[in-house]
């Protein structure tokens, strides 16, 4: 089925708008199609596609809200949606924190959409699955994955004259292959807008290596390491950073980015020189969104800059507050390395830990971002430059913010689920205890 069009959608926009009597009223279309693909003991065990089209009005009068839902497009269907915002709305106590609608604005156009990835058949989902089983029938491994893609578009128009329009798509890849005595994991996993890029075989070939090599795992002793984490570790472990560079929580005490005794720590050396983090929905690695759901555009922002905080998020609101222009923030971020493989990190450790990958992660301390989670699918002892020999899982307690000022290398940066950053080379990584999870 056909993607709503730029026109079709701002035609069906531009209806339900004028039925709105409300003062002020934004409407927003969402509609996603797409496929999966599941797989488990090496064998397929389920697969689908899904297709959702939804429409949203949020009427206000004053400072009063109604927000209704409907996926239904007939005109009695609409005219009916919008008397019930309305009708809530009035309903509603005020929201102090209201801000009128933005008039017109100007957006880069989204790169974020694939044709190839919004054409993937169930025939083609099931090609790139049967390589990553054919690994793990070769390997004598069993497999557990999953394959996933849509596409989508997202548009919104306000009484103000405002309209956006973006079109958008993604692929997603995981799997775990395991030994068949259970004492050897390996996975992967990885995101992209382009299926062209995603290469299951490759990445099977990865996990299974994991496996195989993590299998006889030695108990080594908690406690400060030098750590090389792979992209998919770093992601895991540094992916709520960028959603800590929000200026109402700094400026409220409620974040890392809070200044001791009040303030925020804006242009403060927050890490070291060697880390610069920045977003930009243009970069072809990792395009996104160019407009944000209160119709702000999204451009590229640097966060960090050699380790120095150059920007805050900014609502429309605290913006207000505080006197200065609302900036987006960024769920992605893409944080700029050197020219070492992962590989190359490891010949120049002396001692050290190789992480795949975290999980069951937990924030212990807002403030200070301190974070606890399990090692997991493959961690290694190295020793003079190799790998000597797989080590049980380790509980690790560590800050993201401390990591970042331990930087001793940073390799080659890559795209990492929805994120692209180096592999890393850090020192005194805390690891707290074993675990005996494979």
């Amino acid at each position: 089925m056909a993607l709503l069009s730029k026109d079709d959608a701002q035609a069906i926009l531009k209806k339900v708008l004028s039925y709105s009597k409300a003062d002020e009223c934004t409407v927003s279309i969402n509609a996603t199609q797409g496929g999966n693909i599941r797989y488990a003991r090496s064998a397929v065990s389920t697969a689908g596609e899904v297709t959702d089209t939804s429409l949203a009005v949020s009427a206000s009068f004053g400072k009063k809200t109604g927000t209704t839902t409907i996926n239904e497009f007939d005109d009695a269907s609409l005219q009916k949606v919008v008397a019930r915002a309305e009708e809530l709305a009035k309903l509603a106590p005020e929201n102090p924190e209201y801000m009128p609608l933005l008039g017109p604005q100007t957006y880069a156009d989204s790169i974020a959409f694939s044709s190839k990835t919004a054409g993937m058949s169930p025939e083609s989902r099931a090609d790139m699955v049967a390589q990553s089983l054919q690994v793990a029938k070769e390997a004598n491994l069993e497999a557990a994955g999953f394959l996933v893609n849509s596409s989508g578009i997202s548009a919104m128009m306000n009484s103000k004259g405002l309209f956006a329009y973006s079109p958008e798509s993604s692929v997603d890849f995981s799997v775990t292959f395991r030994n068949r005595e259970g004492t050897g994991s390996g996975y992967v996993s990885n995101q992209y807008n382009d299926v062209s890029k995603l290469d299951t075989l490759a990445l099977s070939k990865i996990a299974a290596s994991k496996a195989s090599m993590s299998a006889g795992a030695k108990a080594i002793e908690p406690g400060k390491y030098t750590v090389i984490l792979e992209p998919l570790a770093a992601s895991d472990i540094l992916n709520g950073v960028i959603r800590g560079f929000d200026a109402r929580s700094a400026d409220e005490g409620r974040s890392f980015m809070t200044k001791k005794g009040g303030g925020t720590r804006l242009g403060e050396q927050l890490v070291s020189d060697k880390v610069t983090i920045y977003t930009d929905p243009l970069n072809p690695e990792l395009p996104g969104d160019t407009w944000n759901n209160d119709g702000l555009p999204i451009k590229r922002t640097t966060w960090i800059d050699k380790g120095v905080v150059k920007n805050l998020s900014y609502s429309r609101y605290w913006a207000a507050q505080k006197g200065v222009e609302p900036l987006p923030g960024s769920n992605t971020f893409i944080m700029e390395g050197g020219n070492s493989s992962t590989e190359d990190l490891i010949k120049g450790t002396e001692k050290g830990i190789l992480v795949t990958r975290f999980w069951y992660i937990r924030m212990v301390d807002q403030q200070t971002m301190l974070l606890t989670g399990l090692t997991r699918d493959g961690t290694f002892y190295i020793e003079n430059g190799q790998i000597k020999f797989p080590v049980k899982n380790f509980r690790f307690n560590e800050s993201p913010i401390i990591m970042l000022n331990n930087v001793d290398e940073l390799g080659k940066a890559v795209r990492s689920g929805s994120c692209i950053l180096p592999p890393m080379r850090i020192r005194d990584f805390t690891f707290t205890s074993l675990s005996d999870a494979i």
